[in-house]
């Protein structure tokens, strides 16, 4: 089976140095520091159109978790169709309620609106906040969801990879499992080779400074030190080194 390094890019910037370097699918966001919002059609026009890359769109409204309003959720179908309209092979998204239970209605809804585009129903990293992940996963199996993005519900992937290698092999040939968070090339091989997956998803970061960031007395920093002028784009040198180790 092939082996998928997924990078998750913040800018249309990010997703043409993954695609020079090599990579094939990625996870198209806007502001990756609150953890990745739903990414400008501009963004993904000019990617589609400048790049060979499988494109996964970000569909996030906002920042903190992932129990939406009805406000939130007009905001995200309008935006599911308009991305889906505008090329995109695929949507990342996820719904709870507040117990930590799959929304099953507004779930539903949005994979009838990816399938009527062919796209992939991507369930992000909502799951690791879910109640129960088995039950979840069964879950996601009925809505037609087609992969699940998880870290094994602890912060690194690493840290969770018994609960991916137990997730695979209960359900690995009805969903796919895509594992991340604070996947690199250092410990890649180490996850896939003990979970038995074939697909990781990494940022890749690296940082650029921006002068203006911090002038007099205003700053619009959103790093810490040492990067307090800079920001993160994806690096071509580290895409380049996962896709050759694969």
């Amino acid at each position: 089976m092939e082996k998928i390094v997924e990078i998750c890019c913040g800018s249309y910037e990010d997703a043409y140095n993954a695609d020079r370097a090599g990579a094939k699918r990625i996870e198209l966001n806007s502001a990756l520091h609150l953890g990745g919002l739903t990414p400008s059609l501009a963004t993904l026009v000019l990617t589609k159109k400048n790049t060979n890359l499988s494109v996964i769109s970000m569909l996030r409204p906002r920042g903190a978790g992932f129990h939406y309003s009805d406000v939130d959720y007009e905001v995200m179908k309008m935006d599911a169709e308009l991305l889906m309209k505008n090329g995109s092979d695929g949507l990342a998204f996820g719904f709870l309620t507040e117990d930590g239970e799959v929304d099953k209605e507004k779930t539903a809804e949005i994979v009838k609106i990816i399938k009527e585009y062919n796209g992939e129903a991507v369930f992000h990293r909502a799951f690791d906040c879910v109640a129960d992940p088995y039950k979840t996963m069964e879950t996601l199996i009925e809505l037609g969801i087609d992969r699940v993005l998880t870290s094994g519900l602890e912060p690194k992937a690493i840290e969770g990879k018994e609960v991916i290698k137990n997730l695979l092999e209960k359900y690995g040939d009805k969903i796919e499992i895509l594992a991340g968070s604070g996947v690199n090339i250092s410990n890649m091989d180490e996850i896939m080779d003990y979970t038995g997956i074939n697909q990781v998803h990494s940022s890749c970061k690296a940082w650029v400074e921006d002068p203006t960031t911090h002038k007099n007395n205003v700053s619009y920093s959103y790093a810490s030190a040492p990067n307090e002028m800079n920001y993160d784009v994806v690096s071509y040198e580290l895409v380049k080194n996962m896709i050759e180790n694969l």
